[in-house]
């Protein structure tokens, strides 16, 4: 297009610019075409995600904590500070210090996954063991209101920086991706429930369709407790129950 609209400027020319001028500009057009192209290319794939850049923030971001200690242990440090020894009860709450062990290392184990919207059954999620669910896992419909509901139980060992994060992508581009801070939990044997924030899906022709997602749950030292790759379609209407 650039071509056409110069043609009539690049005619009149003298035979020096026909032996050098000329041949230069078409040099640097070239140049200009091609730097064009590879900064297109780049820009194009800077749209997409891979599982590496993935794990790469989640390393740069980590934190150090200082050396792990059992649960027992943490009980009986700075037991003489009045205000630590009362905000370690409030944490621990009930926990049985002799019953917990001397593991180092918190357990958390995701009991149940539901997603639940205004005026409809709620969806029960089941978790399979290999983290990869039947496609899709479940569906929206399209301009709706839910949120995430699940149960988990902590053993072992206090957990801190507990943390739920999601990415989804349609045809290949990441198109969401959100962390949510759930906090720090003592071993109990009762479960803790917690409910995501209420989100609303996208609507429309464009966002109708299928999305593939991977959802995980860390920690602080981002151990992984479970990791979910999956796969839910978004509709015009709620899928038949």
């Amino acid at each position: 297009m650039g071509f056409e609209d110069n043609k009539e400027e690049l005619a009149p020319v003298n035979e020096a610019n026909k032996k050098g001028g000329i041949a230069d500009s078409d040099s640097e057009i070239e140049h200009d075409v091609n730097e064009n192209r590879v900064s297109r290319q780049m820009s194009e794939s800077s749209m997409y995600t891979t599982d590496q850049e993935d794990d790469e923030d989640e390393t740069t971001n980590k934190i150090e904590l200082g050396p792990q200690c059992t649960l027992k242990e943490q009980f009986e440090k700075d037991k003489d500070d009045e205000s630590l020894r009362r905000w370690k009860e409030q944490l621990l709450g009930s926990v049985d210090i002799n019953a917990v062990g001397e593991s180092l290392d918190p357990e958390v184990k995701i009991l149940s996954l539901e997603i639940k919207s205004p005026g409809r059954p709620d969806i029960v999620l089941p978790i399979p063991e290999d983290g990869k669910p039947k496609s899709p896992w479940f569906v929206l419909k399209e301009g709706s209101k839910y949120s995430l509901n699940f149960k988990f139980q902590v053993s072992n060992n206090i957990v801190t920086g507990l943390k739920y994060t999601n990415t989804v992508w349609k045809t290949g581009i990441k198109v969401d991706s959100m962390k949510e801070m759930i906090g720090a939990f003592s071993p109990q044997s009762e479960p803790y429930t917690h409910e995501m924030p209420e989100e609303t899906t996208p609507s429309g022709i464009f966002a109708r369709g299928s999305y593939s997602a991977r959802t995980k749950f860390l920690d602080d030292d981002n151990k992984c407790y479970l990791e979910i790759n999956y796969t839910f379609d978004i509709k015009k209407e709620w899928q038949a129950t």
